[in-house]
């Protein structure tokens, strides 16, 4: 480690957790939750189904449960204070406003969940960025290392 480099500090743990901290974990869960239901769907589908190509159903359901372990650890970790939950948390949201946009430019039942998915991306980042979060995450900004 460098001399610039410095390890982050330890979390404020010693208060209660902030409101916002606790909202941002439960968005972020929230979207890992809807990943398995989603997961599951498409794998019991495709197993009792008769999809269009049943390996590709079954291969998406799976899929899409692994990929519910990022937020759902990420979730976790917030709710544990750890400061590296933040980065796949904040990547999560980053990775659903695109899908947010796509769902939005059908034209069907899509468009609300598009509209969930949007609001609850802009909320979780708008809440992750959060100073107060920042702070009880002990995630020092750029210019404020210690010496």
């Amino acid at each position: 480690m460098s001399k610039d480099q410095t390890p982050a500090t330890a979390p404020d743990t010693t208060g209660p957790r902030p409101r916002r901290l606790t909202y941002a974990a439960g968005l972020v869960a929230l979207e890992g939750l809807t990943l398995v239901v989603g997961g599951v769907w498409m794998l019991v589908l495709g197993i009792t189904g008769e999809p269009d190509d049943r390996r590709q159903a079954v291969t998406g359901g799976i899929t899409l449960i692994l990929l519910a372990l990022l937020p759902l650890l990420a979730a976790r970790g917030l709710l544990g204070r750890r400061s590296w939950s933040r980065g796949p948390a904040v990547i999560t949201q980053i990775m659903a406003l695109p899908i947010a946009y796509n769902l939005l430019q059908a034209d069907s039942i899509a468009i609300p969940a598009g509209i969930a998915l949007a609001v609850v991306a802009v909320g979780s980042l708008v809440l992750l960025i959060n100073a107060e979060t920042t702070k009880a995450l002990g995630i020092r900004g750029p210019g404020n290392a210690e010496k």
